[in-house]
């Protein structure tokens, strides 16, 4: 096997090295990495790369408390969901699964137009009588393959795609079923979850959400302090909407 030492990772995911042998910069092309230059004196070929990492972000709700629509409210120039999107996939996510309910067609079409193929809705058509764990199976069973996910809800835009960072980055040190950004001692969303849940998730029935199934894996679940206050901010209500322009867009 041709020993490579890894150089550091370009903002497409793609791992550059090193060769030992001749020192020269090595290209992940398609997925096989080659010696740049003196490829057919080094004659390995290494496989790399990362696995793939969604988003399950969540929009289907009423927003009764709000007493507007949260997900189309303006923010930062952009609207919430869009500036939800948009620290996700900044911060390392591939693609981004999106459930939909309430005023579905005007969210997709937004959401398509500002980001292409990098997201996918689907519909909660129950949106108006199901609850937050209706939409999680429903958004779960329309994952592409990954190796984990990012759960969050819609409603929170400003987390730092830092934190999706820090979280990446501690799943690839030890790959925990599922780890938490922690602040002050609690933990936050989004957790980044192992893919290897999703068929419990879809069977799960009871009471207490995915708060209990997490207590089933205690022993798997780990935390990672972050500095993010935006963990802190979803959007329940109007005075949550206007401290959150107040800190965010000044």
């Amino acid at each position: 096997m041709l020993e490579i030492w890894p150089f550091g990772v370009t903002s497409k995911g793609q791992t550059l090295s090193v060769c030992l042998r001749c020192k020269l910069d090595m290209l992940r092309l398609c997925e096989a990495v080659f010696c740049r230059i003196t490829y057919g004196l080094c004659l390995k070929i290494i496989t790399v790369g990362r696995e793939k990492v969604c988003a399950l972000i969540l929009v289907a709700g009423l927003s009764k408390r709000m007493g507007d629509f949260k997900p189309l409210m303006a923010l930062r120039g952009r609207t919430v969901i869009e500036n939800t999107i948009s620290s996700a996939l900044e911060g390392g996510v591939d693609k981004v699964v999106l459930v939909t309910g309430c005023h579905a067609e005007e969210v997709e079409d937004i959401v398509y137009r500002s980001f292409g193929d990098k997201v996918e809705c689907v519909r909660n058509e129950e949106y108006a009588s199901s609850d937050m764990i209706h939409s999680i199976k429903i958004g779960v069973r329309a994952l592409p393959e990954c190796g984990a996910f990012f759960l969050l809800p819609g409603d929170m835009p400003v987390v730092s795609s830092l934190t999706f960072r820090k979280l990446l980055e501690a799943r690839r040190k030890n790959k925990f079923s599922v780890i938490f950004p922690s602040l002050d001692g609690y933990r936050k969303h989004p957790p980044l979850i192992d893919s290897s849940l999703i068929s419990e998730i879809i069977s799960f029935s009871g009471k207490g959400g995915l708060r209990m199934l997490w207590k089933l894996h205690e022993g798997d679940v780990s935390v990672v302090d972050v500095d993010d206050a935006g963990v802190w901010v979803d959007l329940d209500t109007s005075d949550d909407y206007q401290k959150c322009r107040e800190t965010y867009e000044n």
